[in-house]
């Protein structure tokens, strides 16, 4: 799915990418057997980490007699020698679909296969990363996180179950429904967006606080709208790319092994203060969907009260560190972006986000 704006402002470009989306709670398992038929599989590599080992074997009971590997050597930010072992495993057990239960992590090792071989993938996933819906991979090596874009890599059908996420641990889902937040708000300021892109991020943005204020109250179904405002985030940042929120968050979690979701829970408020007058027309569709005058006010104080993480301190980030980060940050300059970004402004949204407080 790709989108671009043309010469003439009032012209775009938007073109979107074949992937399935069956969404219906408690509907996961009957899904899997009934997708992976529809796709002819007959040589199925279940991809799993193994804190989730014991749902993906439910998830595809169906299917036992048609997996003839499992891999569950599943770690963040796709190490090379884990993706390299995982690649192995696939043409070893000459897999004809790849079934992937779980987070950013299990989706974004599926792609690095699927990258390698074209096989195609079945996504199931149980946190809101929102990976599933992209043709972006990721793999670090050497502490260095390597991104692209690649058709093969983007799941052919992405099951999405609410019930699955019921026992996601809360901290967990506060960090992972922020990180398909940031998806969503980067999808309004970077070059390739669209009024189509706008209209499907505002309104994930606005399923995702929904989502979020529910987890708060203790809402039965918070899910719902959380793993809705993923999917939509999802598909807006497959349409609009990355720009430089992500670029921080990837140099971040490359070289200092930082959690993937929380690190964007920590970033995001302090990426958007920047850019917010940069994009004025957008914050106002952003308000009457939240319905507040203060938008960035808003969000941070749901995020509070949902308990996200507020300083890359929190995550383990020390202040030696912090000038290291600033200079592999910079170094990624010039980066897009509507309010043209400096090696100070980097500074100070980093130093900004290692201290916390407003943005």
């Amino acid at each position: 799915m790709t989108s671009k704006r043309l010469d003439d402002s009032s012209a775009f470009e938007f073109e979107t990418a074949a992937t399935r989306v069956v969404f219906g709670r408690g509907s996961a398992a009957a899904n899997v057997e009934k997708e992976a038929a529809r796709l002819g599989a007959q040589s199925i590599m279940l991809i799993a980490a193994s804190a989730e080992s014991d749902l993906a074997h439910r998830l595809t009971e169906q299917v036992r007699d048609r997996i003839v590997e499992v891999f569950g050597s599943v770690k963040p930010h796709v190490p090379h020698s884990a993706a390299v072992a995982a690649q192995e495993c696939a043409v070893r057990s000459q897999a004809d679909l790849l079934i992937s239960i779980g987070g950013g992590s299990t989706t974004g090792t599926a792609k690095i296969i699927a990258r390698e071989t074209g096989i195609p993938i079945l996504a199931v996933p149980t946190t809101y990363a929102g990976s599933e819906m992209t043709p972006v991979w990721g793999m670090t090596t050497d502490g260095i996180k390597e991104t692209g874009k690649d058709l093969r890599v983007q799941p052919r059908v992405v099951i999405y179950d609410p019930a699955l996420l019921v026992s996601l641990p809360r901290d967990l889902a506060v960090a992972s429904a922020l990180n398909a937040t940031a998806h969503a708000l980067e999808g309004l300021w970077v070059p390739a967006s669209s009024p189509v892109s706008d209209a499907l991020a505002v309104d994930s943005v606005a399923q995702l606080t929904l989502g979020l204020r529910k987890l708060c109250t203790g809402h039965s179904q918070s899910e719902d709208q959380l793993l809705l405002g993923a999917y939509l985030a999802g598909v807006t940042f497959a349409a609009t790319g990355s720009g430089l929120h992500h670029k921080i968050c990837h140099a971040l979690g490359g070289a200092f092994d930082l959690p993937h979701a929380a690190t964007h829970a920590v970033i995001l408020p302090h990426v958007l203060q920047f850019n917010s007058g940069s994009i004025a027309s957008k914050m106002t569709r952003l308000e009457a969907a939240l319905g507040t005058g203060e938008v960035i006010r808003e969000l941070r104080t749901v995020w509070r009260s949902a308990g996200a993480p507020e300083t890359l301190a929190e995550l383990g980030m020390t202040a030696e560190q912090l000038d290291e980060a600033i200079d592999l940050v910079a170094r990624k300059l010039p980066i897009d972006n509507p309010r043209p970004v400096s090696a100070a402004d980097v500074g100070n949204i980093l130093r900004s986000a290692y201290e916390g407080g407003d943005a």
